[in-house]
């Protein structure tokens, strides 16, 4: 497609999606009431955020402290997956076919940006709240097209959109593209403090993750133990070295401690920057009726990661998801005198590598890949003991591949209820 067809495209495509769209901001958080539990966590300093891209199950929690919902690919496709856009579908490839001249990857990522976006606007118009919207997996791996789709969600939305991107080489670079630009970005898929001090002090975006029910899950799930309070210690450290940088550099990064498990972790981590809480781990917390007075500031804690004694915890890395290592942080001392302008995702990769640091940013062959697909969000312990104990990949980066394969399924499941939904259209199909 030329610059000139895809330039008019993206006008006609903000057109349709803005067409009805009327946000009241300022006044819709007014219809929900107030609520002195949750206000407890907003003077400790924490924002909270409902992860959740159900209008139905946003509005049974909702109160006027919560300032923003979360959305990723998996959420949305939940969403896609009842069918409440089928009838929006082949309005959407209309304008697609009148106005544009795609081939199929390129209809994926158009009907993906234009879903998103629609339902992040629902959620907007419901809650005047902030939604995290989240760029079609294809993208992980784009520097270019993951910031041009950045721009177009910024320009539908400004006011309330924030733009989510993958730890990924690409990811890194594209966040720190749209980040100079001004554009919020949530970098998502982080799971250990030594991610998230790289991707602030490389790319400066206006949040970054902790998915800590997922760490917790890998060590239970493998039979080394409880799990309990390994994600906490680790988003607790991402948190002290973000909060670290903010004071040297003046990056002001807030920590997200993502994919809660229950409601206890709402409390063993208040005080941190953002807590996005799935619905169930939120009611959760709601029904333990918790005492104000034993709601505190809990980012001094240091927590004791529960593994069971006999498991070697060096074979299995587990020390990357809190350590920061002094290797780590020269070579993105070093880093930072590059010119990253001229850097391409395999550059980053190389770059690290030569640095002493090659497990941050694996380069994952396709079985890998495939393997990781099969397993799902928690890797199995038993595929990847060797690569973990040799140094060759850390617990973090494998279970960010996990993250990225499962979300990339889930992107498929509804990249094929699109073609399902037009295949019952005559003619129309992706």
């Amino acid at each position: 497609m030329t610059t000139g067809k895809r330039e008019n495209l993206n006008r006609e495509v903000e057109i349709f999606l803005k067409g009805g769209f009327s946000p009241r901001y300022d006044e819709a958080r007014l219809a929900f009431k107030s609520s002195t539990l949750w206000q407890k966590f907003r003077e400790l300093g924490t924002e909270v955020w409902l992860d959740t891209g159900s209008i139905q199950d946003a509005e049974a929690l909702w109160t006027r402290e919560f300032s923003a919902l979360t959305t990723n690919n998996t959420l949305l496709n939940r969403e896609i997956q009842t069918g409440c856009y089928d009838s929006v579908i082949p309005e959407m490839e209309e304008l697609l076919e009148l106005h544009g001249d795609l081939n199929e990857k390129e209809k994926r990522l158009e009907f993906a940006f234009m879903l998103n976006a629609w339902h992040a606007m629902r959620l907007v118009e419901r809650f005047e709240a902030y939604v995290s919207v989240e760029e079609h997996t294809d993208l992980a791996n784009d520097v270019t097209g993951a910031v041009a789709y950045a721009r177009r969600y910024h320009r539908l939305c400004p006011e309330r959109f924030i733009i989510k991107m993958p730890f990924t080489p690409a990811g890194l670079l594209a966040t720190r593209l749209a980040s100079n630009e001004g554009l919020p970005i949530n970098h998502t898929l982080g799971f250990s403090a030594r991610q998230n001090y790289v991707v602030v002090r490389i790319a400066r975006p206006a949040f970054v993750n902790v998915f800590l029910g997922r760490l917790n899950s890998f060590i239970s799930a493998n039979g080394l133990g409880s799990g309990r309070f390994v994600g906490e210690k680790a988003t607790l450290a991402s948190q002290a070295a973000v909060g670290q940088i903010r004071t040297r550099y003046g990056v002001y990064t807030r920590q997200i401690g993502a994919s809660l498990r229950n409601g206890q972790q709402i409390a063993d981590l208040a005080g941190l920057d953002v807590l996005t809480m799935p619905p169930k781990a939120a009611q959760e917390f709601i029904a333990s009726s918790p005492r104000m007075e034993d709601i505190g500031d809990r980012t001094g804690r240091e927590y004791i990661a529960e593994v069971d004694d006999h498991v070697d915890t060096a074979s299995i890395r587990l020390d990357t998801l809190w350590d920061i290592q002094p290797e780590l942080i020269a070579c993105v001392d070093a880093l930072e005198r590059e010119n990253l302008d001229t850097f391409g995702p395999d550059d980053l990769v190389d770059f690290f590598d030569a640095h002493g640091c090659g497990d941050v940013f694996v380069r994952w062959s396709d079985e890998e890949r495939a393997i990781s697909a099969a397993e799902g969000k928690i890797p199995k312990l038993s595929n990847w003991h060797d690569k973990l104990a040799d140094g060759t990949i850390a617990l973090d980066s494998l279970m960010n591949l996990a993250g990225l394969t499962s979300f990339a399924t889930d992107q498929k499941a509804m990249d094929k209820r699109v073609g399902e939904v037009l295949a019952t259209q005559p003619a129309h199909h992706i």
